[in-house]
């Protein structure tokens, strides 16, 4: 893992076309900015965990499910 120090206004850039800015600092948070192009999700580490596992949880129940559905409709 890099550790960084940088301050407020201060940026690291990731890539080619990744930006991250330290855009507010109070007591002990930190507010950043992410400037990344569109077709590159970013999210908080919880929220693409719980996505992952969502697409877990989809995987396993898999055709089956899916074949289910299809025949109901029938």
């Amino acid at each position: 893992m890099l550790v960084l120090s940088r301050q407020r206004d201060e940026s690291i850039i990731i890539g080619d076309n990744i930006v991250i800015t330290v855009v507010d600092i109070r007591g002990d948070k930190v507010r950043l900015g992410i400037q990344a192009p569109s077709e590159i999700p970013v999210h908080r580490k919880e929220v693409y965990e719980a996505i992952q596992r969502e697409k877990e949880r989809k995987a396993a129940e898999g055709p089956a499910t899916d074949a289910a559905a299809g025949e109901s409709k029938k």
